[in-house]
């Protein structure tokens, strides 16, 4: 019972779990197609596939969606409104993504005055299209190399949750390829339309054996009037499960915490208060490495970017590593670090989210076991919550109204319940690796 109930929780914030590891919202596919795969016919027409029951569930979906994004094809042959008609009173936010911007003049989407457009576009796209989407009232943002990754990391950063992708096959096939695709939710008419050209659902991908077939997880199926429903997960469901002390233990290790009662400590820029317990304060680490050798690192930001590429045999991996241990500021760690893992996921080592949370703690760990006056002031905060102030990182930080997860907040609670436990007469701490 407690497993099914913990199962069902997961479900239920899928979207923020899987929005706060992975930094993109969470993205669910959705199409309709034809007992024999197609989206539409050969002509391209493709009013109706599915029945009325089934688009008005693709109205809720539309509802509880922060944005529906779509491609330029699906402009030009469909001319959709993507408006959440019966999905309540959220009205989401409507995205084209479009490489060369060869769209029509005439579309229900350049109409924002009930529904906001945004068009994404590649830096320099045809300038006249672009002055005239702005003389409609349509936002158009531009990207140096446009693509699924990076447009789903400006709108994290922009504080989308969700997001409904509605696009056509060879779209579809990009973001699927680009892993910022989570959920899947397949409309399948008992129909059959036929035709050589037809299009389906999901283009090339680059698969030539069966057994490079993408299963889905958690797969629920659900008849919806005369269609069939197919849902399932991508990708796992992340599990905030990381070696955090409970309640409990936390209580038995520092009597002076009080977790009814306890005080609040918000951190967050180095210059605050409680700064220095920031990942990014400028504390260099001599820590010991994969290779059986220590190594300085300018602080805990530069080490725990670079463990992002440690161990991958690529020269370009070996490079960034490089960089970002030369980088003149913990900052400048953080966004050569970021940029590579959403520019080159290719590069990033394939356990990383897995061991993330151990590769800060151990850059903690040997952060405060260098300096005694960081030691005394994380001491000092005992019985106290510590929450890293973050507005915009849902994972590491608390978030702008509590929503975030709080694992650096999460990680110093439990070094500093370590350190408590320890006898004063322990030896020296040595900052070993995990």
């Amino acid at each position: 019972v407690i497993q099914e109930a913990l199962k069902a929780c997961y479900l239920v914030n899928a979207p923020l779990l899987y929005r706060a590891a992975h930094r993109v919202p969470f993205s669910v596919l959705k199409y309709a197609m034809t007992l024999d795969g197609k989206i539409a016919a050969s002509s391209g027409h493709a009013a109706w596939i599915s029945s009325k029951l089934s688009r008005n569930r693709v109205f809720e979906l539309r509802g509880r969606s922060d944005a529906v994004i779509v491609g330029g094809n699906t402009v030009r042959r469909d001319n959709p409104l993507l408006t959440a008609r019966h999905g309540g009173g959220h009205v989401p936010v409507r995205i084209v993504m479009s490489q060369s911007l060869d769209l029509p003049e005439e579309a229900n989407l350049w109409n924002v005055a009930d529904v906001p457009t945004i068009v994404v576009t590649q830096r320099g796209a045809c300038k006249n299209f672009q002055k005239f989407l702005a003389s409609k009232g349509v936002e158009v943002v531009e990207f140096d190399i446009l693509n699924p990754r990076d447009v789903m990391h400006y709108f994290h950063d922009r504080g989308y949750l969700s997001v409904l992708w509605e696009c056509g096959g060879s779209l579809a096939a990009v973001a699927i390829s680009s892993s910022v695709i989570h959920k899947v939710y397949a409309f399948v008419a008992p129909k059959i339309i036929g035709g050589k050209g037809a299009p389906s659902p999901v283009g090339e991908l680059g698969m030539v054996q069966m057994t490079q077939a993408l299963d889905l997880l958690d797969v629920c199926y659900e008849q919806i009037g005369p269609d069939m429903l197919i849902s399932g997960y991508l990708q796992p469901i992340p599990e905030p499960t990381p070696a955090i002390p409970s309640m409990d233990e936390t209580c038995a290790i520092d009597p002076t915490f009080m977790p009814y009662e306890s005080k609040i400590i918000f951190f967050y820029k180095t210059w605050d208060p409680y700064g220095a317990l920031s990942n990014f304060s400028p504390h260099p680490i001599e820590i010991l490495d994969e290779s059986g050798s220590y190594t300085t690192w300018p602080s805990v930001e530069h080490y725990y970017q670079a463990h992002k590429f440690f161990g991958v045999e690529d020269l370009a991996a070996l490079e960034c590593v490089e960089n970002i241990k030369s980088a003149r500021s913990p900052e400048e760690a953080a966004r050569i670090g970021r940029r590579m893992q959403r520019q080159r996921p290719d590069l990033i080592r394939s356990d990383w989210d897995n061991i993330k949370i151990d590769v800060m703690y151990s850059a903690l760990k040997c952060k405060f076991a260098t300096y005694k006056h960081l030691n005394t002031m994380l001491l000092s905060t005992a019985g106290s919550a510590l929450v890293e102030a973050s507005p915009h990182d849902l994972f590491w930080g608390g978030g702008r109204e509590g929503e975030g997860l709080n694992y650096l907040g999460r990680l110093l609670m439990q070094l500093r319940s370590d350190l408590l436990g320890e006898s004063s007469s322990s030896s020296e701490t040595s900052c070993l690796a995990f």
